[in-house]
């Protein structure tokens, strides 16, 4: 089976290929960009296939990042998989971001935070047990304060690997801080992820914010006055 990952989730634009019989990464490009990830995004696309020599139709999959992150950029890495596997007639993974970013940093069986910075004091995070190599949630995505997840993490048997753009903000004794090589998205981890995870349809396939949209936000706000 060959999956192509792709993360438009943040500030990098990321495209990962996985071969799972010879479980390697055929190829893997990520670009830390100030473009919007609709002009980066399928180019990389294009070109990790012509690298390695494949064609959309050798393709068994394509798993994307749904969130939490950027809502520009969920929308667009969400449409183009939507657009690619309804018109190449394969199924799609819709992988929360805090789980992919698990997957490519926890090598090793233990605890795994992955944290997100969302805005002021606030932070994305889920916690998960790695089990020879396959992910267990221990707490779900969410979106935390900082005191709050600090004290969710001090719960924990110590070490936790922390992962993500948040994950300097919570290096203590009772933590390791992952790699700066996958402490970013870099799409390998969708590729780890949707191994587990149940395929869908195109019709199936949506972001999730883990909070409102702007406009949602100005609509409540109406709504109470």
């Amino acid at each position: 089976m060959r999956y192509l990952g792709i993360d438009t989730s943040g500030s990098v634009a990321a495209v990962a290929l996985y071969d799972t019989e010879q479980d390697i990464f055929l190829s893997q490009q990520c670009l830390y960009t100030k473009k919007t990830h609709s002009q980066v995004i399928l180019p990389l696309v294009e070109r990790t296939l012509q690298d390695c020599n494949l064609t959309p139709a050798d393709l068994n999959g394509i798993a994307v990042a749904i969130g939490p992150g950027s809502y520009t950029g969920l929308r667009i890495g969400v449409a183009a998989v939507k657009a690619m596997t309804f018109a190449l007639h394969l199924p799609c993974f819709g992988i929360s971001t805090l789980e992919s970013l698990a997957y490519q940093a926890a090598t090793a069986d233990g605890l795994c935070s992955a944290v997100m910075k969302a805005r002021q004091n606030l932070v994305y995070a889920s916690l998960y047990e790695n089990q020879n190599g396959k992910l267990q949630a221990i707490v779900k995505d969410g979106l935390y304060d900082i005191e709050k997840w600090t004290s969710i993490l001090q719960q924990q048997a110590a070490p936790i690997l922390m992962t993500g753009d948040a994950a300097m903000q919570f290096s203590n004794e009772t933590t390791m801080v992952a790699p700066a090589a996958v402490r970013l998205q870099n799409a390998t981890g969708l590729c780890l992820a949707a191994k587990y995870h149940t395929p869908q349809t195109p019709e199936q396939l949506e972001a999730n914010y883990l909070q409102l949209v702007k406009a949602e936000k100005e609509r409540q706000k109406q709504a109470a006055v």
